[in-house]
């Protein structure tokens, strides 16, 4: 960087000699005229006119030069919604892109709020620009911008903070009037203010400290969608035939990604296609979990029972399956049942897919033997979270299950689920205590003897005005269940 003082031009000779010859001619040319005009009868008075003429001039000129040389950018130099604002939409969308999350004021104190926005623009000059007139036109601030190129157009999406006064209808008109197409609107809240490098990061070391967190993350990468996983073999042994290619399957609104523990994950978002780089994104999570190989926390809480006998409370997988099938030859036929709603002698070929992390969370009960006594299973079942209990005999009424039953629902909470359900028997009144014991909202319905109990995570649900689809929710804090 050059200073000012270095960047002037060196003094020479040749420009002192002109200045100095420009000098002597304006002063030959003042005296002829004072001479012509002074011996004119009013030639005093003419001149010392003419001197307060420039002196006045001057200090007008001095006056102008200094205010206007320091006043602000006009702000009604332009008609709203022209260059200046295209400009600062432009600006502030450019910061956002760069991983910018500053959520700017609105008209001082007005209150305000959040969006999330999804367009197609043209691949040409000048389409994101019409979208900032449109923003700025509306008082919208553009606080984080990301693209998804396609072969034919780009996809652009938004966080915006809108004044609380602008509906949703009202800023899709003015988006398609700039030639935005496929638009899709959400509301959002303070947790969609971290900007996509830094979700991602996160996304990606949940996944690595965690097997069970892939589908989780690919969720939260993906906004609200159903995911499945598709094992390559039946709880009975045999082939179902899902498979799928290294690089993965994208279709439309439907993409196939291989899963490293066997089988296919189907994501699946019906009313908003995926993009390539969406698509890039989700096989990098899934890459990154085959890399790493089947991972599971090892943290362990020991707690100790009314009777004063302790156990322990871990997660578990598939390296507890011969401790779970001995727990299973211990446990009576009534609490199989009860678990399993279907033939119990087939009850042992559930529990690798249970104990499976790419399905769900598994708590494990040991005694201070290490012999295990209970098991809790928290489930993902597409958009939907099954919770399930089983206590060995000799362990029930002690509490193990209400113990196991408040963390899965803390599990969940932690997870973003919206709630959890419960498959049991309607003459179960253990379960059912367990879930009241919760203190939260709960939904019952009973088909043929079997009961379904959902207990809803939130209270305070987020209102939103989606076009296409129902509105996302944050979970409130988990509820410490009670014994049983």
């Amino acid at each position: 960087m050059t200073s000012a003082k270095s960047a002037r031009r060196p003094h020479h000779w040749r420009r002192d000699l002109i200045e100095l010859a420009a000098l002597f001619t304006a002063v030959a040319v003042a005296d002829a005229i004072a001479n012509l005009i002074g011996h004119q009868p009013d030639g005093p008075y003419l001149l010392v006119a003419s001197a307060v003429a420039l002196v006045a001039t001057a200090a007008f000129h001095t006056w102008w030069a200094r205010r206007h040389s320091h006043a602000p950018p006009s702000e009604g130099g332009s008609a709203p919604g022209g260059a200046d604002a295209a400009e600062h939409g432009a600006r502030v969308g450019a910061a956002g892109g760069a991983g910018g999350s500053g959520a700017g004021r609105i008209a001082g104190a007005e209150e305000t709020t959040l969006w999330r926005m999804r367009t197609t623009v043209r691949d040409a000059p000048g389409s994101l620009a019409a979208l900032c007139v449109a923003l700025a036109g509306l008082r919208v601030d553009i606080l984080t911008l990301g693209t998804h190129p396609l072969a034919q157009g780009t996809v652009d999406e938004f966080l915006l903070r809108a004044p609380a006064s602008l509906q949703a209808q009202e800023l899709s008109r003015e988006i398609a009037a700039a030639d935005g197409t496929s638009t899709w609107i959400e509301r959002a809240d303070a947790h969609d203010l971290v900007d996509t490098p830094t979700r991602v990061l996160s996304l990606a070391t949940r996944t690595a400290l965690d097997a069970a967190e892939l589908p989780l993350a690919l969720r939260q990468l993906l906004g609200r969608c159903t995911i499945h996983s598709l094992p390559a073999i039946s709880v009975t042994g045999r082939p179902t035939g899902e498979s799928a290619p290294v690089e993965g399957v994208l279709e439309e609104t439907v993409m196939r990604l291989r899963d490293p523990s066997g089988g296919v994950i189907s994501v699946e978002r019906p009313y908003l296609p995926f993009t390539p780089t969406e698509f890039a994104r989700a096989r990098a999570l899934v890459e990154l979990d085959a890399r790493l190989g089947p991972r599971v926390p090892r943290s362990e809480d020991v707690l100790t029972l009314p009777e004063g006998n302790e156990i322990t409370v871990r997660r578990a997988d598939r390296g507890d399956l011969a401790a779970a099938r001995a727990m299973h030859d211990r446990c009576s036929q009534r609490t199989l049942g009860l678990r399993y709603h279907g033939p119990v002698a087939d009850a042992d070929r559930y529990l690798d897919h249970l104990l499976s992390p790419r399905f769900g969370r598994t708590l494990a009960v040991q005694t201070a033997s290490g012999k295990l006594v209970a098991l809790g299973h928290l489930l993902w079942d597409g958009d939907e979270t099954e919770v399930a209990l089983l206590v060995e005999d000799d362990w029930q009424r002690r509490g193990i299950g209400s113990e196991l039953l408040g963390r899965l629902v803390a599990l969940a909470v932690e997870a973003g689920c919206d709630s959890v359900y419960a498959v049991t028997q309607s003459h179960n009144t253990g379960m059912v205590a367990a879930m009241r014991a919760l203190e939260l909202p709960l939904d019952y319905q009973i088909e043929e003897g079997t009961l379904v109990i959902t207990a809803r995570l939130t209270t305070d649900r987020l209102t939103t005005d989606r076009l296409t689809t129902e509105g996302s929710a944050r979970p409130s804090a988990p509820t410490e269940g009670a014994r049983r």
